[in-house]
């Protein structure tokens, strides 16, 4: 099965990010708005229990809640057509993405870490230059605390579910 983890923002980020995802992201329905911390990857079901269960559950004891701020939007261009709400990169949601990788959790990072929330993907060249012009106008300040992640597995029709939370210094 495939599997990821994911930081889910609280409400009122959801709705900011969720304003344009309605628009601009046909993965809107999918997943609600997150901060992928660990990519997806295969993993058996007696792997999940025996395994990576256990490691996430020391990785989240042994983290203390932080801080994240928002402050514009940013772009994967021209490697994709990809406009994100851009989590300035704290030490620790960085030292998280790190844990993520290490001991039995597989090491599959294929990109280098850059903290964001998608709010647009899949746009013709012609609508994300448009977009993303107008995205870059204006001024974000969000700003909120973080202090669990979500082990997530991903059903027949490409949506995500929960499977665990992982609350942080539990």
């Amino acid at each position: 099965m495939r599997y990821g983890i994911a930081v889910f923002p609280p409400k009122r980020i959801q709705d900011e990010a969720n304003s344009y995802r309605k628009r601009y992201d046909p993965h809107y329905a999918l997943i609600p708005p997150h901060i992928t911390v660990k990519e997806p990857f295969e993993a058996e079901d007696s792997q999940i229990d025996n395994e990576i269960i256990p490691e996430l559950k020391r990785i989240a004891k042994h983290s203390k809640p932080f801080k994240f701020n928002i402050n514009k939007v940013s772009s994967f261009s021209p490697a994709t057509n990809t406009i994100y709400l851009k989590v300035n990169p704290s030490e620790e949601i960085v030292s998280l993405n790190e844990k993520l990788h290490e001991g039995v959790l597989p090491d599959n990072k294929e990109y280098s870490f850059v903290p964001h929330i998608t709010i647009a993907q899949k746009l013709s060249d012609e609508e994300f230059s448009d977009v993303y012009g107008r995205l870059q106008m204006l001024k974000f300040d969000l700003e909120e605390k973080i202090d669990r992640f979500q082990l997530l597995y991903q059903l027949e029709n490409g949506t995500w579910s929960v499977y665990e939370t992982f609350r942080f210094g539990e």
